[in-house]
This record gives C-alpha cells, sequence and structure tokens, in this order.
C-alpha cells in the first residue's frame, strides 16, 4: 500500500465518493483494516459516521 493510495482512498471515502469497501480494495488493505486507519486520522466509519459527536464535526 502507497501513501497515495491511502491518502486518495481516504479523500474519496470521506468525500462519499467511494464506500469503505471500495475504498479499500483501492488500497489493498481490508475494510476494517482502513476502518481503524481512518479512525486513527479522526475519520469517523460505519456505526460511528451518525455518532452526534461525528455529525458536529
Amino acid at each position: 500500500m502507497s501513501l497515495q493510495a491511502l491518502t486518495t482512498a481516504a479523500t474519496l471515502y470521506r468525500g462519499t465518493s467511494l464506500t469503505l469497501e471500495q475504498a479499500a480494495t483501492h488500497t489493498g488493505l481490508t475494510a476494517d483494516e482502513l476502518a481503524k486507519h481512518l479512525r486513527s486520522q479522526g475519520i469517523p466509519t460505519g456505526e460511528d459516521a451518525s455518532s452526534p459527536e461525528a455529525i458536529s464535526d
């Protein structure tokens, strides 16, 4: 996985152009691995995305 692929996938996921699964495929990671990385960067995933804290960000 390249840093550029990860950055691109995160940007497209955050902008809702890609689903988590599509973004993960782009990076070569599993959806779980990508979700963990995104959350570590402050990007909500899955159920996190609908939480009140995520909506206010």
